[in-house]
């Protein structure tokens, strides 16, 4: 079990990796459709946009979340 001080990164590391391979799927799929090679190819557009992603989201949390406060309505008593 990992330290709590470790959920920011581990957050933006699972949820970056299942989106960027999730997206990666659907345009390497529209892009190439299912013939010989997809998988190969969408490994590699996944290899290379999951870093990617991972940065992405782990520094636009925090602005995301202030963003999320000011367009929610917070309960009463907070």
């Amino acid at each position: 079990m990992l330290p709590a001080r470790f959920a920011p990164v581990l957050f933006s590391l699972i949820l970056s990796g299942m989106m960027s391979f999730i997206v990666t799927g659907v345009a390497t799929w529209k892009a190439l459709g299912f013939g010989t090679g997809f998988g190969g190819a969408w490994m590699q557009a996944w290899s290379l946009s999951w870093p990617i992603a991972f940065a992405v989201a782990f520094t636009a949390a925090p602005m995301v979340r202030r963003l999320v406060a000011k367009l929610v309505k917070q309960p009463a008593g907070s």
